[in-house]
């Protein structure tokens, strides 16, 4: 029964996140720079890696989809408590960043520095909860594609906090004290 509402829950989740996101993306401001299709493409392949390996299990090696364990009917519940929480502070962090958002590194016109909400926590705080859900659905499935998903996920959002940290310095005199005062992506840890 629990392992049934997950195993609904979390794709419903997933599915009410991108939808929220397509709606949101809809109202942001005029880029006025944007970063090189070379450099971009050291993010958006991992990225792109961790959506096939999550969307298309029929068409991966068998050893990728086969059980890690038996996850018993606490672990995918905890994965779900998981994949919300991410997927609430990432929205959190969203309705924060308003309309300086992109889904590429950019820079906008009047682009602002936001530092309330999750921002004062961390400064990439859709990247920690979008890691936080991908957690959290790897857990519940209990594959190894979930965990490989995870990694090239990371992957990609280091290179591309290194790319808006670059671009942030360059354009925000007091973007280096924010650093100070601030984790990249887990408060306290990174």
């Amino acid at each position: 029964m629990v392992r049934d509402f997950v195993r609904a829950a979390i794709p419903a989740m997933w599915i009410a996140w991108v939808i929220y996101w397509l709606v949101a993306a809809r109202d942001t401001k005029r880029t006025r720079w944007r970063q090189s299709p070379g450099s971009e493409s050291l993010h958006s392949i991992p990225f792109f890696i961790c959506t096939v390996l999550w969307l298309a299990p029929r068409w991966e090696p068998a050893a990728l989809t086969a059980p890690l364990w038996s996850p018993g009917p606490i672990l995918p519940l905890i994965g779900a408590v998981l994949v919300a929480a991410g997927i609430g502070y990432a929205c959190w962090a969203r309705v924060h960043l308003g309309r300086n958002w992109s889904s590429k590194v950019v820079l906008k016109e009047d682009h602002a520095l936001i530092r309330t909400g999750p921002y004062r926590l961390v400064r990439h705080p859709i990247y920690s909860g979008m890691l936080l859900a991908l957690l959290g659905s790897a857990l519940a499935v209990a594959e190894w594609r979930g965990f490989l998903a995870l990694v090239f996920a990371l992957i990609g959002v280091l290179f591309r906090v290194h790319a808006e940290e670059t671009r942030m310095s360059e354009t925000f005199p007091e973007y280096g004290e924010y650093k100070r005062h601030s984790s990249a992506l887990v408060p306290g840890v990174f």
